[in-house]
């Protein structure tokens, strides 16, 4: 029997565990061109909240009623009747929060490890170290000698942010709630650290570590951080907009008081996606591999146990349970 956690109730505000149910499903027999795939690390991802949401803004359309909830996932094969897998092969997958899954050949793509921990790619070598990286290097075409201040600087994407600046010369800034997340931004090479969590404005704090403004900010969270990079921007300062978690289960507008700066100060500001640069993976492999191998930058991950621990992990995204990658294994 698969388990596998389906929505039953679209979310108000923070989600909860009565949102969803863990239903247990009996797999069907394979077909041809098919495997089947215990997984060993499943993701939880702040973009999927937005999918929870009956009406969505959100780029992909939203999860339904009673649906498995998909994502990626990184598993092991352990039946198939395809000719590109084998038994024993590690694969990345959208199967989602679900232990075992039955996927089409063309779903899944086969890694070699070489070595390192499969984890590392649904972090630093998979789609979160990707985001940082083509939002860092193309989305905001950051260079050396750039002040940049990253927003979730304790997170996933944006520790990545964090150490990939430190690793091209930038001078960085981060953001994050708490003396303990910031201690470990700055463990990361963070030349300076702000934390949203003091009664001192964000805009405040920012102009206080950055007096000569910034010239890249690497957006995570949207509302008030995003005001304040804006009000301390550099003439031609160029924006990345990865995330809006601040948004996520709020439904309260933000009045931005700072927006008239894109004009006066021709700020560049792009939205991306990592499906914007699938093609450039080969790039992106190739120079993370050599941070990796100098030890300029380093896998970080909160690992929570267990299937049926998912939820916990998903929602405490949004409390700042996460220091690095938030993953289930399996």
């Amino acid at each position: 029997m698969s388990k596998q956690w389906t929505l039953i109730k679209r979310p108000e505000g923070n989600p909860k565990l009565s949102d969803f149910e863990l239903k247990e499903v009996e797999l069907p027999k394979l077909k041809s061109g098919q495997i089947r795939v215990k997984n060993l690390y499943v993701s939880v991802d702040p973009y999927m909240r937005p999918k929870m949401s009956a009406s969505t803004n959100s780029y992909t359309v939203p999860y339904q009623l009673g649906e498995l909830i998909n994502g990626i996932a990184l598993g092991q094969v352990t039946a198939t009747t395809s000719e590109l897998f084998k038994e024993g092969d590690i694969v990345l997958q959208m199967s989602g929060w679900t232990d075992e899954y039955i996927l089409d050949e063309k779903e899944a793509s086969k890694i070699d490890p070489k070595g390192l921990p499969v984890s590392y790619f649904l972090s630093i070598l998979g789609m979160t170290g990707a985001t940082a990286y083509f939002g860092l290097t193309h989305a905001a075409k950051a260079k050396p000698g750039d002040i940049l201040f990253v927003s979730a600087a304790a997170g996933a994407v944006g520790s990545t942010v964090v150490q990939i600046g430190k690793a091209m010369g930038m001078k960085v800034i981060g953001s994050a709630g708490g003396s303990e997340k910031v201690a470990y931004v700055k463990s990361l090479g963070a030349d300076a650290v702000i934390d949203y969590k003091s009664a001192t404005p964000i805009s405040e704090q920012l102009k206080a570590v950055a007096p000569e403004g910034i010239d890249v900010y690497f957006d995570n969270v949207g509302g008030e951080h995003l005001d304040a990079a804006l009000g301390n921007a550099r003439l031609n300062a160029r924006f990345a907009i990865c995330g809006m978690i601040s948004t996520y289960n709020s439904t309260d507008k933000y009045s931005f008081l700072n927006f008239n700066q894109v004009i006066a100060k021709r700020i560049q500001i792009k939205g991306f996606l990592y499906s914007d640069f699938v093609a450039n993976l080969p790039e992106f492999h190739s120079q993370m591999s050599v941070w990796l191998q100098h030890g300029m930058i380093k896998d970080h991950t909160t690992i929570v146990e267990g299937i049926d621990n998912v939820i916990e992990a998903f929602t405490g995204l949004f409390s700042g349970k996460n220091t690095g990658k938030m993953l289930v294994k399996i």
